[in-house]
């Protein structure tokens, strides 16, 4: 399965977390990592590039850190510049139909944080919705979730093995991912 990460961190390359995410996947050759911020440091997404680049890849998994309660904020540009009506929803819309699609993120909060009455009031799959909304609508699949807790204070050990269980969460099937809780 051919798998694109659309890694979106604001500075990969200074992240503890994101970086080790990224690099855990560096020795799969069917895993493509691209760095969002890197290749449009203007904010001038290339739509056609993108879109075309979706057509390529059977899973696409977004990596970010989870900023506010969402995605960081070019990559929230990029769906709405790149999922556009005519191309990934609506009539003709059709070209996502049976893609993967995954939410790799962390987060500096713990996950007792995010519960129904924790510290940020809802779960993370809650708080996640809009994005599994936008993927549905698109007509793609939406795969459960990777999620780093406490990762801005989370030791390098802790980083390390969160990073092999990324790696296992992105290379996991279909099957796998939604039949039992990784």
């Amino acid at each position: 399965m051919k798998t694109m990460i659309i890694a979106a961190h604001p500075d990969l390359r200074q992240s503890r977390a994101n970086r080790m995410l990224a690099l855990a996947l560096e020795p799969y050759t069917d895993i493509h990592v691209r760095d969002l911020y890197s290749e449009y440091p203007d904010w001038q997404i290339d739509v056609e590039k993108e879109q075309q680049a979706l057509l390529q890849y059977d899973r696409i998994v977004f990596q970010f850190p989870f900023y506010w309660y969402s995605c960081t904020p070019l990559l929230k540009k990029w769906f709405d510049d790149v999922l556009t009506y005519g191309w990934a929803f609506g009539p003709g819309g059709d070209h996502l139909s049976g893609k993967e699609f995954m939410v790799a993120t962390t987060t500096g909060g713990t996950e007792g944080g995010y519960r129904s009455g924790g510290d940020n009031w809802f779960t993370l799959s809650e708080l996640l919705r809009p994005i599994q909304s936008t993927i549905t609508r698109c007509n793609g699949t939406y795969l459960p979730a990777f999620v780093m807790y406490d990762a801005d204070r989370g030791t390098d050990d802790y980083i390390a093995r969160e990073a092999g269980r990324y790696a296992e969460h992105v290379r996991a099937s279909h099957e796998r991912l939604t039949s039992s809780v990784i």
